[in-house]
């Protein structure tokens, strides 16, 4: 039977899909952004090519900016916005995905608890403010360096010996 109330999201997995974002929410339940695809997308460097999956980074400024301009797209339209994908995953990315205003992390089972652990112990809007200064960084690395090291003061345990 047909349910008129079933959510429908969208997967924003080009920058094409993430610029128009706000013309897109109208007709969708959610977006749930493909961290993989968008960053080689954005960058156009295919990550499992062993000659330029270094320059693969997810947490690149312009990937970085992607992400934020579709949650406010989301938000703007009382939408929420999921990432799926390996940063969805990662401990040290998780602060700024939530300072940036995603709702939900799709992470593969092995992962669960150290992002649950994570979230638990971030405080929203720490989360914000740490992820527009690193808006204002030029580099990847200076990025994942601050998120980091929010993670690291709410959930050492998770970054113990690393």
């Amino acid at each position: 039977p047909f349910d008129p109330n079933l959510e429908v999201g969208m997967m924003v997995e080009v920058p094409s899909a993430a610029i128009i974002a706000h013309e897109l929410a109208p007709h969708v339940s959610f977006f749930s952004l493909g961290t993989n695809d968008l960053t080689q997308y954005t960058l156009a460097v295919d990550r499992l090519n062993q000659r330029v999956a270094a320059l693969h980074a997810p947490t690149h400024p312009a990937v970085m900016r992607l992400i934020q301009m579709t949650a406010l797209a989301a938000k703007a339209h009382g939408k929420w916005v999921g990432v799926c994908g390996e940063t969805a995953g990662d401990p040290a990315v998780i602060p700024l995905l939530v300072g940036l205003g995603v709702d939900e992390l799709s992470v593969t089972p092995a992962l669960i608890p150290a992002a649950k652990f994570l979230v638990r112990r971030l405080k929203r809007d720490e989360a914000a403010a740490m992820a527009q200064a690193a808006l204002r960084c030029g580099r990847a690395e200076e990025i994942l360096s601050r998120s980091r090291a929010l993670a690291c003061a709410v959930a050492p345990e998770l970054f113990a010996g690393a």
